[in-house]
């Protein structure tokens, strides 16, 4: 079945650095776009960085500059590497894989947390 497994998360300082991956199975992950979403507490979820299947990548304002996202087609893994991390990064961090072409999907990963605090 498809899995979408998020790990990386903690607690980390103002300034300090993380790297978020999630590994995916169950469906073809070199096809996918995939994302980085992320939903603080009271807050919608909302986007944080997203990488095609051709390997564009797109930022939020509030993290260009900051946090990178990349993808091994061999390892079925996406990445976040975020730096110079905010309090207000704090939220729980999803992975996201969509299609919009046939065939069309749309899965989503049960979430990490990172709480960026003193």
């Amino acid at each position: 079945q498809v899995q979408l497994v998020e790990s990386g998360g903690g607690l980390v300082q103002p300034g300090g650095s993380l790297r978020l991956s999630c590994a995916a199975s169950g469906f073809i992950f070199s096809i996918s776009d995939m994302g980085w979403y992320r939903q603080a507490p009271g807050k919608q979820r909302e986007l944080v960085a997203t990488i095609t299947s051709n390997y564009r990548t797109a930022y939020a304002d509030s993290v260009r500059g900051r946090f990178a996202v990349s993808r091994d087609n061999a390892k079925n893994t996406v990445y976040l590497q975020m730096n110079s991390l905010k309090s207000e990064d704090t939220a729980v961090y999803f992975c996201n894989a969509a299609r919009e072409r046939p065939p069309r999907y749309e899965f989503w990963g049960q979430g990490t947390q990172v709480t960026v605090s003193s």
